[in-house]
């Protein structure tokens, strides 16, 4: 069961959605919920289905006292790696809050400080703690909502439906037809990494 971290401070929650994925950004959210927020869908959003998913960003980003969503785009996520670039998304989107907290609860167990508000590290903290779970939910639907959108431009990669993530499916796309301007090109998108024309038309 998902609990508030109790404190007297305003804590927020932070987390990424992403991070695995071969194409598109790593999107971040951060979340600053009111002392009194049940809602009983709010769930880990890698448990929670699309329609409940769908739902709960609209309940979260109407009742939160504050949220702040990030991406952080592939270019930057090849240049500084993607645990870095992760950890850059949750500092902007905690940036973007109206309301700086005085403590942020991270998914994971990595982060660098943020100003110098106190945090902590919670492994599987988007199954534990309220406002991870939010932030998990509106960092999974923010970056879905991207990815649906570049899928209109390259719609041979399914990315409206893989998301972006190392599918079967996806690999034989970049296969046979390339990598684009949206696929990280530090990851290792086909097992023959070495073969891959980077000089793609796309």
């Amino acid at each position: 069961m998902l609990k508030k971290f109790r404190s007297s401070f305003s804590v927020a929650g932070t987390d990424e959605a992403g991070r695995g994925c071969l194409a598109g950004p790593v999107t971040a959210a951060a979340v600053l919920l009111p002392r009194n927020f049940r809602y009983a869908l709010l769930n880990d959003s890698k448990k929670t289905s699309l329609k409940n998913r769908n739902i709960l960003k609209i309940e979260i980003e109407r009742r939160a006292v504050c949220f702040g969503v990030s991406h952080v785009f592939m270019d930057e996520i090849d240049e500084i790696n993607i645990l870095n670039a992760s950890i850059l998304a949750m500092h902007r989107a905690i940036e973007k809050l109206s309301k700086c907290p005085e403590h942020i609860l991270v998914d994971g167990n990595r982060f660098k400080p943020y100003k110098n508000v106190s945090h902590d590290c919670i492994i599987k903290g988007d199954g534990k703690y309220l406002s991870i779970a939010a932030a998990s939910i509106l960092a999974k639907t923010h970056r879905d909502a991207y990815m649906e959108k570049i899928h209109e431009e390259f719609p041979m990669y399914n990315w409206k439906q893989n998301k972006g993530y190392p599918t079967l499916e996806h690999r034989a796309a970049i296969k046979e037809f390339g990598i684009t301007k949206y696929h990280r090109k530090s990851f290792r998108l086909l097992p023959e990494q070495l073969e891959l024309d980077f000089n793609s038309k796309y």
